[in-house]
């Protein structure tokens, strides 16, 4: 019984080590709920931001959501794009962030892929920008630990007629 108890309580303290602001070795940090904190140095559009990582800057990619393309080459700007990336802008535009990794760190193209938390107040960016309309779910295993939150926030959003769910004609 003691040695569960130890047990239980040195995994409680990784816990709070991985979720602790600032920590995971400055950036270096590997595993599923590891976290970091970085300034926004620029946002690309509305799901991707550009962070001081590291010594240098650094795309971010927010997990479990899409947003309308404003950015992607030869392509025409998508319906709601530009309202998406001022809303994104208008959540972390000189903001620092906590980055918080599920279990894939970057994607193909070399992006960090992160939960988005406001350090200021602790405002989960990916989940405003689904609750305002201003983003759809995509759920790209293995990172799916908010699938379902988002899932729900996206079907009250879509129910509501809230952001792109009005403004655009049905993907």
């Amino acid at each position: 019984m003691r040695r569960a108890v130890v047990l239980l309580l040195v995994s409680l303290a990784a816990i709070g080590v991985a979720f602790a602001p600032g920590r995971g070795g400055g950036g270096g940090a590997d595993a599923a709920g590891s976290a970091v904190v970085a300034p926004v140095v620029r946002v690309v559009d509305g799901d991707t931001v550009r962070v001081r990582l590291e010594g240098r800057s650094q795309p971010v990619r927010y997990i479990g959501i899409d947003t309308p393309e404003s950015e992607r080459p030869g392509a025409a700007v998508q319906c709601f794009a530009r309202r998406a990336a001022a809303e994104n802008a208008g959540l972390v535009r000189g903001e620092r962030v906590r980055l918080v990794f599920d279990v894939e760190r970057r994607d193909r193209f070399g992006r960090l892929l992160a939960y988005v938390y406001r350090v200021r107040d602790g405002e989960f960016v990916n989940a405003a920008l689904v609750r305002g309309g201003f983003a759809r779910t995509l759920t790209i295993p293995p990172n799916v630990r908010f699938a379902e939150r988002f899932a729900a926030l996206s079907a009250d959003a879509r129910q509501a007629g809230r952001g792109l769910w009005s403004a655009c004609a049905p993907a």
